[in-house]
C-alpha cells in the first residue's frame, strides 16, 4: 500500500511541476501542518521536524494555521497541490479534515497524525504521539504530591478541575488519566470539588486558551471560595496554568498566609518552568519534541521506502473509523526538584533561558 502511495505521489508531483518548488533533495517532499505559533511548544515541534527532515535528505513545507481551521484546511490542500509525498498534520480540530485527507489519498499521499489524533477518516496511516493517558496520570500524581507537601495539615483538599480543548482528542486522554487517580480520592472524601464542576464537556477549555481559563478561574473563586481556600488546580497545559495563576494571584493567593495552591501543567514552556521556580506553579509534564520529530522522520522514511514504521500501540487510538497504528513516547513530570536534570542536562534548554 505504501509503495503504491509513494509511486502515485511521484506521479502527482510530476504532474504539478509548474506549481511545485524545485526540490533541493530528491528523497521526498514532506508537508508539515502545525496548529499555531502562539505556543512555544509548537514552534519547537516545527523546528525539530524541519531540522531532522533536512538532515535525512527531505524537503519540507512547514505551515502554521494560527488556530484557524479554514486556514489549516487551505494550507493542507495547497500542500497536496504542490505534490508533497507525505503529510504530517497536528490538527487544530481533529474532526474537520476528512475531505482534505480523502483528496490526499486520491493523490497517493500518506498521512501521519502528529501528536493530535485525526478523527473520522480512514486515510490516516500512522500516529506519532506521547502516552497521553500517562500524561494525565502524571499530572494528577504531582498534584497529590504537592498537596501532601504544601497542605499536609489540611483535609479534605479543595481542588478544581480544568480540561483541554474539547476538539482535541488528546484532551480526553489527559483528563481520563488524571481522573483515574483523582476520582477514587474524590469518592473517599479526601478531595472535594467545591464547584461540583467535572467532565470534559463542563471543564474543557476551547483552543487551550489561557484567557478563557483565567476567566473561568475568576468565576470559580468568586462563586465558591469567598469563605474558603482552594488548595489545588488540575491544569492540563502550561498556557492555561499561567492564566489560572494570574487569577489566583489577583485575589491574594501567594501572599501572607494564603498559600499558593498546587497548579499542574504540561509542555515545560519557559514561563511555566520559571513559575515553578517561583513557587507559583508546582509541576509540568515534559514531552521531548526532538524525540517526537525523530519518530515521525522514521515513519516517513519507512512509508516512502515501502517499509513498516516502528509501532508500539495498535489498540488505543480508535479515530471513529479505524484504529490508527501508533508510536507512543514517554512523558516526564517536572518539578523544582528535577527541572535542571530533565530540561537542561538533556540539552533541551540552556540554563540561562530559565535562570535569567
Amino acid at each position: 500500500m505504501h509503495f503504491l502511495k509513494a509511486a502515485l505521489a511521484v506521479t502527482a508531483l510530476s504532474a504539478s511541476l509548474i506549481s511545485a518548488p524545485a526540490l533541493a533533495q530528491d528523497k521526498g517532499f514532506v508537508g508539515i501542518a502545525m496548529p499555531t505559533q502562539s505556543s512555544a511548544r509548537w514552534i519547537s515541534d516545527g523546528n525539530s521536524m524541519v531540522e531532522q527532515f533536512k538532515e535525512a535528505g527531505y524537503e519540507t513545507d512547514l505551515q502554521y494555521a494560527e488556530d484557524d481551521i479554514p486556514n489549516q484546511l487551505a494550507q493542507i490542500e495547497n500542500m497536496i497541490t504542490k505534490g508533497v509525498n507525505v503529510l504530517v498534520i497536528a490538527a487544530i480540530d481533529g474532526t474537520t479534515l476528512s475531505n482534505a485527507l480523502a483528496n490526499a489519498d486520491a493523490a497517493g499521499i500518506s498521512v501521519i497524525a502528529y501528536d493530535r489524533l485525526i478523527r473520522d477518516s480512514e486515510h490516516v496511516d500512522y500516529y506519532a504521539t506521547f502516552d497521553n493517558f500517562k500524561v494525565g496520570v502524571q499530572q494528577a500524581n504531582t498534584l497529590v504530591e504537592g498537596l501532601e507537601e504544601r497542605f499536609a495539615d489540611v483535609k479534605p483538599w479543595n481542588v478544581e478541575l480544568f480540561g483541554g480543548s474539547p476538539d482535541d482528542n488528546n484532551a480526553y486522554f489527559f483528563y481520563d488519566g488524571a481522573m483515574s487517580v483523582l476520582q477514587p480520592m474524590i469518592d473517599a472524601g479526601d478531595i472535594v470539588i467545591k464547584s461540583e464542576q467535572s467532565g470534559m464537556q463542563t471543564v474543557g477549555t476551547l483552543r487551550w486558551d489561557g484567557s478563557v481559563a483565567q476567566a473561568r478561574m475568576d468565576n470559580l473563586l468568586s462563586a465558591n471560595y469567598t469563605d474558603d481556600r482552594v488548595h489545588g488546580v488540575l491544569s492540563p497545559y502550561d498556557g492555561l496554568s499561567i492564566g489560572i495563576i494570574s487569577s489566583l494571584r489577583g485575589v491574594g493567593y501567594g501572599t501572607g498566609d494564603m498559600k499558593m495552591p498546587i497548579v499542574t501543567g504540561q509542555d515545560a514552556e519557559v514561563p511555566s518552568v520559571k513559575a515553578i521556580l517561583r513557587g507559583d506553579q508546582y509541576s509540568t509534564i515534559f514531552k521531548d519534541t526532538r524525540e517526537l520529530a525523530r519518530v515521525t522522520v522514521g515513519m516517513v522514511e519507512a512509508v516512502l521506502n515501502d517499509g513498516e514504521p516502528e509501532i508500539n500501540d495498535t489498540e488505543t487510538y480508535d479515530n471513529g473509523v479505524k484504529v490508527v497504528p501508533s508510536y507512543l513516547l514517554e512523558p516526564l513530570p517536572v518539578t523544582e526538584a528535577n527541572w535542571r536534570e530533565v530540561l537542561v542536562d538533556s540539552g533541551y534548554y540552556e540554563a540561562s533561558q530559565i535562570e535569567d
